[in-house]
Formats: structure tokens, C-alpha cells, sequence
């Protein structure tokens, strides 16, 4: 059994989720532009290091509060 964390969902083609299965983190991003990508980490530093440098604060100029909530999902698992 495993734990399913959502950390954003716009619609049923834009969303991000992190299963968590053991010591596994496996990440989903599902978009409407590049489909489904699945990333897996066999750490939570190691997750929370793409996080941050797949969701970099100069692509959310603007959107801080976006950026700030989806890297707080990501501190919350």
C-alpha cells in the first residue's frame, strides 16, 4: 500500500502527485503540453532538489504564491 499526495491539480490533464512507496517518492506531472512524466527518488532531499530546480522562482515571477504552495506540498510529505 501506498500514499498518494497531490500537490497541485488544475484539470484532469494538469496535475502533479507523489506516491510514496516505502523509501520510493515517485512523482507524476501530468500536462497537457508533454503528457506524463514519471520521476522517482529514493530520497526526500533527493525530490526536494529537482523540486526546486524544476519549479525555479524565475519562472514564477509574478506567481510567487503559486511557486511558495507547490514547493510547501512538496515540504509537507
Amino acid at each position: 500500500m501506498f500514499k498518494k499526495h497531490q500537490i497541485y491539480k488544475t484539470d484532469k490533464y494538469n496535475m502533479l502527485t507523489v506516491e510514496v512507496q516505502g523509501k520510493t517518492l515517485i512523482v507524476r506531472e501530468i500536462s497537457d503540453q508533454w503528457g506524463e512524466e514519471c520521476h522517482t527518488f529514493v530520497s526526500r532531499p533527493q525530490m526536494l532538489h529537482w523540486a526546486e530546480n524544476r519549479f525555479r522562482p524565475e519562472d514564477f515571477i509574478g506567481r510567487e504564491e503559486e511557486r511558495h504552495a507547490i514547493m510547501e506540498g512538496f515540504r509537507a510529505i
